[in-house]
């Protein structure tokens, strides 16, 4: 078997199809300035639902530069453990666990309950 039967492309590496022919799907450029001034520019489909913040890369919030302030959307409070727990139970069932549960710890001490 001569060594030109296993020559060629490498598979998946590269594409036989040229872009000739080919259009891209329309775009919106998009502005936004950050509180300090930068001016970050982003590309988006025609068709998009544009953000009313974006976060440059360089960690800045910017805000539309032709729009309105986005509304600040109020912050749920976060729910803690102790949120959820009252949720599945009463505080009368909680003690009721907690007096079960120090007595089988004492026991397992050796105390007298």
């Amino acid at each position: 078997m001569s060594d030109r039967s296993l020559r060629g492309m490498r598979l998946g590496a590269q594409s036989m199809e040229t872009e000739q022919g080919v259009e891209p799907a329309p775009r919106q450029t998009v502005e936004y300035v950050c509180e300090d001034g930068e001016k970050i520019s982003v590309i988006f489909a025609a068709d998009a639902e544009i953000p009313p913040t974006w976060t440059a890369p360089s960690g800045k919030v910017g805000v539309l530069a032709e729009g309105d302030t986005p509304d600040e959307e109020p912050e749920k409070p976060a729910r803690t453990h102790w949120d959820m727990l009252l949720e599945r139970r009463s505080m009368d069932e909680l003690e009721d666990i907690l007096q079960d549960r120090m007595k089988i710890l004492r026991e397992r001490r050796g105390e007298k309950v």
